[in-house]
């Protein structure tokens, strides 16, 4: 599978979080979460139920503070950079990565199957 663009870095502001729909499936199936020039992929579904979305609304995965990740639906908190669970009927479980890349041109795309993350 080829890497497919989801935005440029700017399009997500620090400390903030989006939404998005690579394949075309007619909801957000991805989030990112950027913090500074980092950018953190997941699958936009709580381990919880395994189908549930995260957001209450458009783009707002993350707490008031801005410091987690949170499931709209069960309350629970996930940590940005492991995805694990650290509050909530999930505890220890975690958020499946999506592995992304961030060109030096600040373009954010998922990586294709079998790319390995930047270190």
């Amino acid at each position: 599978m080829a890497a497919v663009l989801l935005c440029r870095l700017e399009d997500i502001p620090d400390g903030a979080s989006r939404g998005f729909d690579p394949h075309g499936e007619g909801r957000d199936t991805v989030l990112v979460v950027r913090q500074g020039g980092t950018v953190h992929g997941w699958r936009d579904a709580c381990p919880h139920y395994g189908t549930t979305p995260l957001a209450w609304r458009k783009d707002a995965y993350l707490n008031a503070g801005g410091t987690s990740i949170v499931c709209a639906a069960h309350g629970a908190l996930f940590d940005i950079a492991t995805g694990v669970c650290t509050l909530g009927p999930c505890l220890g479980q975690g958020l499946q990565r999506v592995e992304l890349l961030l060109t030096p041109d600040n373009d954010i795309y998922i990586a294709p199957q079998g790319a390995r993350r930047p270190t």
